[in-house]
């Protein structure tokens, strides 16, 4: 259950008495395989530009989990949510086998609202870093369990069947009977309940080229509305999730597409960020997928030429992007599990 309490961080200034400052919102933006080859192929694919231009403060990350170089989603998402590296496949456990407490459920037990917005299945690797605790990422079954029996206020994703056509017979989404589980978008936007859920697809959400609608920005407006008008801080995980599709099907049509919607969404909490003074924004990455290289090109119409060296993930340092109040705790080169603690330390929680 969520505590009362929400932690506060105060200020004196000089000849004035002592005030208090807002308590932090953290919007975390995850692009799932967007390397620095994605980043320049989605820009130039953007007519040059992109909106992480604006961002002041870069760092890179080593994206390795605990045995092998070459981390997956869940050992990486684990790293950014809970802080420790761990085991390729594995969600919310380290090492030694200890389940850990992500940054998203201590923000709930600090007084926080929270949420997940994503453009995969809600059970996904990434997402599922944030709220579970399995030993393996393929259990979705358990994943979907877990979601239901946890304290999380927004979640946009697809899956749907893992909650109400399971193998147990259970219906998860009846079982939720505290989170308004709607069934369209308009519902969505529509609906004033505490804690809300929509189901964007029964399985898997198709790509933008397919037709996979509404659109990431969308629903993080959407749901930036809602928290705005509860007036109470905020920890959103927000996840580009097909960026690593593209990636590992080596189609740099899908990468690029996929990084425009990302980066339009990243707008949106930018925009956010700069009317409201206590928001931190960070846009990174859990791996680069496809190793994606721009080999030849032209200035005109900025067309590429690219080529892939793998159909999996490479272990190449990937890019932390920050703006807002303490963003400059994310500069430098450092492990991706730091990640973490720097949004502990910014949001001043134990």
């Amino acid at each position: 259950m969520k505590k009362i309490l929400v932690c506060l961080l105060f200020h004196t200034a000089v000849g004035q008495s002592q005030q208090m400052d807002s308590p932090l919102n953290i919007i975390l933006m995850i692009g799932d395989g967007m390397g620095l080859s994605q980043i320049s192929a989605g820009m130039y694919a953007n007519n040059n530009q992109t909106v992480l231009e604006e961002f002041p403060v870069i760092g890179l990350c080593k994206t390795h989990s605990i045995n092998n170089l070459v981390t997956d989603s869940a050992a990486g998402g684990t790293a950014i949510a809970c802080g420790e590296k761990t085991y390729n496949y594995v969600l919310g456990i380290n090492s030694k086998n200890k389940k850990l407490e992500s940054v998203l459920e201590i923000c709930e037990d600090n007084g926080y609202n929270t949420g997940l917005i994503v453009n995969s299945s809600i059970v996904h690797a990434t997402p599922a870093s944030f709220y579970a605790n399995v030993n393996s990422r393929k259990n979705y079954g358990e994943i979907a369990l877990q979601l239901s029996e946890s304290d999380v206020d927004y979640f946009i994703g697809g899956g749907e069947k893992y909650f109400n056509k399971r193998k147990d017979s259970r219906d998860l989404i009846k079982e939720m009977n505290t989170v308004d589980v709607v069934k369209s978008f308009g519902a969505y936007k529509k609906s004033n309940a505490e804690r809300i859920g929509l189901f964007t697809y029964d399985d898997e959400p198709p790509s933008i080229i397919d037709g996979r609608e509404p659109i990431l920005a969308d629903y993080l407006t959407a749901t930036l509305d809602k928290l705005d008008r509860r007036e109470e801080p905020f920890f959103l995980m927000v996840e580009g999730s097909q960026i690593d599709w593209g990636g590992h099907a080596n189609d740099i049509d899908y990468i690029t597409s996929e990084y425009i919607e990302f980066n339009n969404t990243i707008e949106v909490a930018l925009n956010y960020a700069k009317n409201n003074s206590n928001t931190l924004v960070i846009v990174t990455a859990d791996h680069e997928t496809g190793g994606l290289a721009i080999t030849r090109g032209k200035i005109k119409n900025f067309k590429m030429v690219t080529g892939f060296n793998t159909i999996g993930h490479s272990a190449t340092m990937v890019p932390v992007f920050s703006y807002g109040k303490f963003s400059k705790l994310f500069a430098g080169i450092y492990e991706n599990n730091q990640i973490f603690h720097k949004m502990i330390k910014a949001l001043g929680v134990n």
